[in-house]
């Protein structure tokens, strides 16, 4: 077992993190990567499997400079081409 670094709760090795990190650097890193490796096919999935809602996060990263692209499903910084 491993200690997940955000939330402090015990993850099996090789298992999906058990929640997302707050801080919004981290949250889109941790985000793109899980698509990025296919551990999640959308982000839709993704926020379903922890129980949040995508519009949510979409703005709560939006606030911190980050917007979705839906071609490339991933997070990038706000003036970076889509």
């Amino acid at each position: 077992m491993r200690m997940c670094i955000f939330c402090s709760t015990f993850a099996q090795k090789n298992e999906v993190m058990d929640c997302l990190p707050k801080n919004p650097a981290i949250l889109v890193s941790s985000i793109n990567m899980l698509l990025r490796d296919e551990e999640f096919d959308s982000l839709e999935s993704l926020c379903n499997h922890f129980d949040t809602n995508p519009e949510q996060i979409k703005a709560y990263l939006h606030e911190a400079g980050y917007v979705y692209s839906d071609q490339q499903e991933q997070f990038k910084p706000i003036g970076t081409p889509l």
